[in-house]
């Protein structure tokens, strides 16, 4: 049979060549299945590694969510799953305290578009009355820039609130750098000092401008130019919406915040001024020291943590929030809330106020809120707040477990305050400026310079800006108060998992919940200015 086979493919060479290339075309087919099959593999292992890059993405640059207690609280809670919970910490927050951004590249960008126009000369005035505290003021102004671009008019220079609760006497220059305000925004809207001598005492139109007004109502508005030559704003808060506006006039309010308000050199220069300046203070000139305050913390522990601990008489007075405050001090409050003509709500449930998240948290509470978060006893905290109701004694509830806390009064000299003692405004202007340039800024409340701060760290590569979650935080305190939780690693557990998500990440600016129409809507939406993303933020 071997023969026969032997002398088969001699005599017929066709079938010897034809199986050469049988096994020849095999062998091809054998290696493009297998190339094929790495070339899948590697496809396979890509998508992978996309996917989970997404993932990871997603917890960064979506929305912050306000997370409530998940089943992980309840099973803390319960003595019989400690042990679990704690064997697998949530690590969220860094123990210690780096100085961290969350750029992502992005970065600034309020530059006018392509179609934007250099302002032209109007004859046609806008005074403002600028109300409130300071980032009411500047906020305020900022508006009042865009609204006179819109309405083609030249702003004069905006008078501040003197009737406030501060009763501070300070003018726009007193505060503000008004020359530097004026040229810097010269190419967007003309702006003066004060009306030309001949309309002084023109008549001229005073109006309420509706809050959180678009495009079309100021438009609407011009119609006064036909009858007045002067208009007269009487507030200056929230009279812009903060959404739906034409890109240009969006980068104007950032430009106009952000860049033309500096401070007044005496407030700079004791902020945060790098050498020694002389200022002019009445008939007086000042030296300044070289170190500035910023400077003077860092020189202490390298970094250090903002604190607006927002728990002075007035703040507590307008919530209406008296939880763990005597008979006495409750009497106090409520009596100076009926005698402030200018707050409408009187009568105020402090418990209602408190479970639903409205009252700033307590030194106490602030203490365990940091501590769970878990920064070392060691942890330099800059108190950005007027005076705490309640003295050395209810701040004594935080320096128990943080004794590193200091007061701008303690950094810097009586000489170098005296200027600022009686005029609160200005004392609030060092506040923000040592707020905006910390490392970690953290405020007890949400209120305008706590709004303020954070659009601004914002702006400035989304610095490190933590938000409690005071709705849910109180259901932790009334657990250890109650006894059902200690402090430690579970409490800090819970905590974290609770703020994961309210560091100061990138995310859009928040609309408001579902089911909110119409004008309502403006008063739940996300402010302008306490996150100008995506307008003036871009991607690098």
């Amino acid at each position: 049979m071997q023969i026969n086979r032997a002398k088969s493919k001699k005599s017929n060479p066709n079938l010897v060549s034809l199986s050469s290339v049988k096994m020849r075309n095999g062998r091809v087919s054998s290696k493009k299945s297998s190339l094929l099959t790495r070339t899948l593999y590697i496809i396979l292992l890509f998508a992978i590694s996309i996917f989970f890059f997404l993932l990871y993405s997603k917890d960064v640059l979506e929305d912050e969510q306000n997370p409530l207690f998940n089943n992980d609280f309840q099973s803390i809670s319960n003595p019989h799953h400690q042990s679990e919970q704690i064997r697998s910490p949530v690590h969220y927050v860094d123990e210690h305290l780096p100085a961290r951004t969350f750029s992502r590249d992005l970065r600034p960008c309020v530059k006018p578009t392509a179609r934007y126009q250099v302002a032209q000369e109007s004859n046609r005035y806008l005074t403002v009355k600028s109300n409130g505290g300071l980032n009411q003021m500047r906020t305020g102004i900022a508006d009042m820039v865009a609204v006179a671009r819109i309405m083609n008019a030249t702003l004069v220079i905006p008078t501040l609130d003197k009737r406030s609760f501060w009763q501070d006497s300070s003018v726009f220059g007193d505060i503000f750098d008004e020359l530097y305000f004026m040229r810097s925004l010269h190419q967007d809207v003309r702006i003066v000092k004060e009306l030309p001598k001949q309309l002084e005492s023109a008549p001229r139109a005073r109006k309420h401008f509706g809050s959180w007004s678009g495009m079309s109502y100021y438009e609407n508005m011009t119609h006064l130019w036909r009858e007045y030559q002067v208009i007269h704003v009487a507030k200056s808060d929230s009279r812009l919406a903060n959404n739906d506006l034409p890109l240009d006039i969006q980068r104007l309010r950032c430009r106009a915040l952000y860049h033309a308000l500096h401070f007044s050199p005496p407030i700079e220069h004791l902020g945060k001024a790098h050498y020694g300046v002389c200022f002019k203070s009445g008939s007086d000139f000042m030296a300044v020291t070289p170190q500035r305050l910023v400077e003077r913390l860092r020189s202490r522990e390298g970094q250090y943590i903002a604190l607006h601990l927002r728990y002075e008489k007035d703040m507590l007075a307008f919530t209406g929030c008296t939880y763990g405050l005597s008979d006495a001090e409750s009497e106090e409050l409520r009596n100076m809330r009926e005698n402030t003509h200018h707050w409408k709500v009187k009568k105020i449930n402090s418990t209602e106020q408190r479970n639903a998240g409205l009252c700033p948290l307590t030194p106490r509470e602030v203490g365990i809120f940091i501590k769970a978060l878990g920064y070392p006893p060691s942890t330099l905290i800059y108190i950005a707040a007027g005076e705490i109701y309640g003295g050395a004694k209810r701040l004594a509830e935080l320096t128990l477990r943080f004794p590193n806390v200091i007061f701008k009064e303690m950094l810097a000299t009586q000489d170098e305050l005296g200027a600022f003692s009686h005029h609160a405004t200005q004392a609030a202007a060092i506040d923000y400026i040592i707020s905006v340039e910390s490392d970690v800024f953290i405020s007890s409340h949400s209120g305008n310079m706590a709004r303020a701060v954070e659009g601004h760290r914002r702006f400035l590569e989304h610095r490190k800006t933590i938000t409690p979650d005071r709705k849910g935080l109180i259901e932790v305190f009334d657990k250890l108060d109650s006894g059902k939780l200690q402090e430690g690693p579970s409490v800090s557990n819970i905590v974290k998992r609770m703020h994961r998500n309210r560091q100061g990440a990138p995310r859009k600016r928040s609309v408001p919940p579902p089911g909110i129409k119409g004008r309502a809507r403006f008063r739940f939406e996300e402010s302008f200015y306490q996150n100008p993303y995506p307008e003036c933020i871009c991607k690098s």
